[in-house]
């Protein structure tokens, strides 16, 4: 997936963290985890020669490389979402948990592309949620179309969460 699909998905993921804790989203606590989510959700791309990330942070990106790690296998792993939860403990919330979430939103956007990831990390077998056939190709108009959802839910989650208490107010819902 392109990292904008990404970023979106890390906004949801912040929306999401943000209203589990009740944390008003029009401050600047909520700014800054929204922010942190778009960023933090194109992470794992690291390992992708060429990308925004490999870019911006090139120091990792090259050590990656002379490690040999391949594009979606260790970055995109369950074992490094768990080092970087343990990493992340001493951080305030939300952002601790919002950098948690985002990050896992990568690997699992990814699981629909039909060359799957190596969640299971350093086990070998790639994994894909679904048959090539339905897969979601990156750049595709499938992506396009997946991203808009995406997009159209981070505007569901803090519309719902702040007329859904008004409509019942007022008698609506």
């Amino acid at each position: 997936m392109l990292q904008k699909t990404h970023s979106a998905a890390g906004l949801i993921a912040a929306e999401a963290v943000l209203v589990r804790q009740n944390v008003p989203l029009l401050s600047w606590e909520a700014a800054g985890a929204v922010l942190l989510g778009c960023l933090v959700a194109t992470l794992a791309d690291v390992d992708k020669p060429g990308s925004t990330m490999a870019k911006a942070l090139f120091p990792l990106s090259a050590l990656l490389r002379l490690l040999n790690v391949r594009h979606r296998t260790a970055t995109h792993s369950l074992a490094i979402v768990a080092v970087l939860w343990l990493l992340t403990r001493p951080l305030p919330e939300p952002y601790g948990t919002v950098l948690i979430a985002a990050y896992a939103t990568h690997p699992l956007i990814d699981l629909l592309n039909d060359r799957g990831v190596q969640l299971l990390w350093p086990l070998p077998p790639k994994i894909r949620l679904l048959p090539s056939f339905l897969a979601i190709d990156t750049g595709s108009a499938g992506e396009t179309a997946f991203r808009w959802l995406l997009l159209a839910a981070s505007l569901y989650i803090p519309l719902s969460t702040v007329l859904g208490p008004l409509l019942s107010h007022i008698g609506i819902r």
